[in-house]
């Protein structure tokens, strides 16, 4: 069932500028007549161009158009320079009201370059069927308004256009919930990688579970590539990376690793890494995101840890890729939890408790419930102090100790939920179903070659150019 019209007339021919009510109106009652259910929300596009550039067809388009919807209970009009700016601003009313089945109603000439825009700014979560703009009232007997030609292709210079197009619009937006935030660790020396923890704020995700710098796109959420890539852009520009040569990991809750350079595995949860000039990532919500960097070698890694990733032993499994491919030296590697679900919030049942009571009875609280609490990064500390990963620590006399300190204080996600995204298993939204995980970034271990993409490591004495800086907290 159709849930919202969206009526096109950005390319309404001039001469029925001045019929523009007769048009809606017949439009209208063509819905009317032609639908099985009443469409409670009509949505009516149109370019409003600045003052110097109007033509004079234009001077009455606007207010015929607004004295019709004054008349007309459901209907708006919204109107902006361009279609991208026009359709973002009806989808978010459409995100706001939940809706997701929608007609678009639209001279045929219009129809590609519109799936164009859709398929940008809209992800699979949305419905959409198309309907020529007809002129008359009767259903049997409709005119097509403009000429009738073959179906048209859009050309790809035309799609470049319509990506720029809604770049440009989404780039002019402001960011929501305060300033873009990097949380760092003391334990990472900055003159050899860059490293950091984004939070929720400084991006331009308006969905409520994921805003405002969500960094992990979903055909089955609402939040689409294009204001991903924008929220990405944004931190990169802050925290002084390339986009382009952005890789995040692809989770599959397991303990496979990437070596980048390497023929890629379809999923895989640790990723690591040599090669100047790269950034490496690893999401996190409820799972801990892990950093690993090692200043002797120059190498460093990024793992995504959830329950299963911790029992499969993720963080130990990069450390060895790190070591093998590298000839990285276990006490030279440098390890760094970020925020994630704490030991106070987090539940498992009592078969998979049981696993990690193995590890450590004090993993596990209120063992003999049905649904104990587990702590997770300690199950993943005392991983990485096994023998073999005694000395992991740089510099450090006691191992315990340090690592306590590098990675066991932490900021819990759901806790701190104003400040970071937390996992639908913690917390389910209305009309959903299932989990849905909802990732903050880690964008760890760029290896500072110099902001100019320098071959040689770029000592921390040499003054740098200026660049934007975010609003950076240590942890610990």
């Amino acid at each position: 069932m159709v849930e919202a019209v969206l009526i096109d007339l950005f390319s309404l021919p001039a001469s029925l500028h001045n019929g523009i009510q007769g048009v809606l109106r017949n439009t209208l009652e063509i819905i009317e007549k032609c639908s099985s259910t009443p469409t409670p929300f009509v949505y009516v596009m149109c370019c409003q161009m600045p003052e110097s550039e109007r033509k004079d067809e234009q001077e009455s388009l606007l207010p015929a158009l607004r004295d019709f919807q004054s008349t007309k209970k459901g209907l708006e009009v919204v109107c902006a320079q361009t279609t991208a700016a026009v359709l973002y601003t009806i989808k978010q009313i459409l995100d706001e009201k939940d809706l997701s089945v929608i007609k678009v109603i639209l001279p045929s000439l219009r129809k590609e370059l519109m799936k164009v825009y859709i398929d940008h700014l809209f992800t699979a979560v949305y419905q959409f069927e198309f309907e020529d703009l007809k002129e008359a009232s009767d259903c049997n007997n409709l005119q097509t308004i403009g000429p009738k030609r073959e179906e048209q292709t859009v050309s790809t210079q035309d799609v470049a256009l319509i990506r720029s197009e809604i770049q440009m619009h989404l780039k002019s937006l402001p960011s929501l919930k305060g300033e873009l935030t990097i949380l760092k660790s003391s334990l990472i020396p900055d003159d050899i990688f860059l490293h950091g923890f984004t939070t929720r704020t400084g991006g331009i995700s308006y969905i409520p579970t994921l805003s405002s710098c969500n960094l992990f796109s979903s055909s089955k959420r609402r939040d689409p590539q294009a204001v991903v890539k924008e929220n990405l852009r944004r931190l990169a520009n802050a925290a002084g990376f390339n986009p382009e040569n952005f890789h995040r990991v692809k989770t599959d809750h397991a303990n496979a690793v990437c070596v980048m350079g390497r023929t890629e595995p379809d999923s895989y949860d640790g990723i690591v890494t040599n090669q100047k000039g790269v950034t490496i990532a690893a999401p996190g919500a409820d799972c801990i995101p892990l950093l690993f960097a090692d200043p002797v070698r120059k190498a460093c890694g990024a793992a995504h840890s959830g329950w299963k990733g911790t029992l499969l032993g993720v963080s130990m499994a990069t450390v060895n890729a790190m070591v093998s491919e590298y000839g990285c030296n276990v006490k030279d590697i440098l390890v760094v939890l970020g925020p994630s679900v704490g030991p106070c919030c987090y539940k498992l049942p009592r078969e998979s408790a049981e696993e990690f009571h193995r590890i450590d009875p004090k993993c596990v609280r209120q063992f003999d419930s049905a649904a104990p609490y587990i702590d997770i990064r300690r199950a993943t500390r005392l991983k990485l102090e096994q023998p073999r990963l005694s000395q992991a620590v740089r510099g450090c006399t006691d191992t315990a100790q340090a690592l306590k300190k590098c990675i066991d204080a932490y900021y819990c996600c759901v806790t701190m939920c104003v400040v970071f995204f937390i996992s639908g298993v913690l917390r389910k939204k209305k009309k959903e179903k299932g989990k849905r995980k909802i990732p903050w970034l880690a964008f760890p271990f760029l290896p500072r070659s110099g902001w100019n993409s320098c071959s040689t490591v770029l000592p921390r004495s040499k003054a740098l150019p200026q660049r934007p800086v975010a609003q950076q907290t240590r942890l610990f």
